[in-house]
């Protein structure tokens, strides 16, 4: 890997692990509509006109509806999830959580066309990696956890959904003009509800600085970035990042907010990537006349 890509990934793997902490101080004064709204009308402000600029309105020629898919599933649902289970859960935890979006999408993928089986390999995986997920929550949950959980759980879904809808529908779209409409359409959708929830008092400095940083650096920056890793060593590679990110949140969460690291989130995290490793790991090619 050049030493060029090598910073590109190093800092995809920083910028899309700061988000959990960003959004734990951002909703303790903004509601998560706000937060969501704010996020993605400045993301869309900076990526639609360099959308435009290559010509994405015409790229986008009948694969509107695909766009918008990926824009509730990837952005919209998840963002919103994200934010409002950050009102009752760590931001470690969150980032922990999201760790298992590779497990489900070996489960989702087959639902978008991907017939490969999971073979032993991977059905051990999947074990290991669920085993994980168990130890990070850990038993003793409260009533309120409970329904961050399930969000969670629901983001964690969206977030697995998105690539298989842009491999299925969306192969070889242009990615920016792809996520700029998509940031778009979410700002729309979310304009009215953020305006009847919108705060009546200036949030503190901190806050504005942690939506400003997410819209402009975790998102529009962000995107372009990642694409450019995407060049440069392809989507297989790139996509490692994943791995990652959790753990920058949960290192961020631990040293800037004094978040608790349990043991058990510790171990967990570590089965979930092993897991992740295992069932997201390519099949050998079975011998000639073998049957699959």
């Amino acid at each position: 890997m050049k030493r060029s890509s090598l910073w590109l990934f190093a800092a995809m793997c920083v910028i899309w692990g700061i988000p959990y902490f960003l959004i734990r101080i951002a909703v303790g004064e903004i509601p998560p509509v706000v937060l969501v709204f704010a996020r993605t009308s400045i993301g869309a402000l900076i990526l639609v006109p360099i959308a435009l600029a290559q010509g994405g309105l015409k790229a986008m020629r009948g694969r509107w509806l695909p766009v918008l898919v990926f824009a509730a599933v990837e952005i919209g649902g998840p963002w919103i999830l994200l934010s409002s289970a950050e009102q009752q859960i760590s931001s470690s935890l969150a980032g922990l959580l999201v760790s298992s979006t590779p497990l489900l999408g070996t489960l989702i993928a087959p639902l978008f066309g991907n017939r490969e089986g999971l073979g032993p390999l991977g059905i051990a995986g999947l074990l290991v990696g669920l085993v994980g997920v168990a130890a990070i929550v850990g038993l003793d949950l409260r009533a309120s956890d409970t329904v961050a959980f399930i969000e969670m759980a629901v983001v964690a879904i969206g977030y697995s959904i998105g690539p298989a809808v842009l491999r299925r529908y969306l192969n070889g779209a242009p990615a920016v003009p792809v996520n700029g409409f998509s940031l778009a359409a979410c700002a729309i959708v979310y304009a009215p509800f953020a305006v009847r929830s919108w705060p009546s008092a200036m949030p503190s400095a901190a806050v504005l600085v942690s939506v400003g940083v997410l819209a402009v650096v975790c998102t529009a920056v962000a995107f372009l970035v990642f694409f450019t890793l995407i060049k440069q060593i392809g989507p297989v590679r790139a996509t490692v990042i994943t791995y990652v990110n959790p753990a920058v949140a949960a290192l961020v969460g631990v040293a800037v907010l004094h978040e608790t690291l349990t043991v058990g989130m510790g171990v967990g995290f570590v089965l979930v990537l092993v897991g992740s490793v295992l069932a997201t790991r390519p099949r050998s090619p079975a011998p000639a006349g073998q049957q699959t």
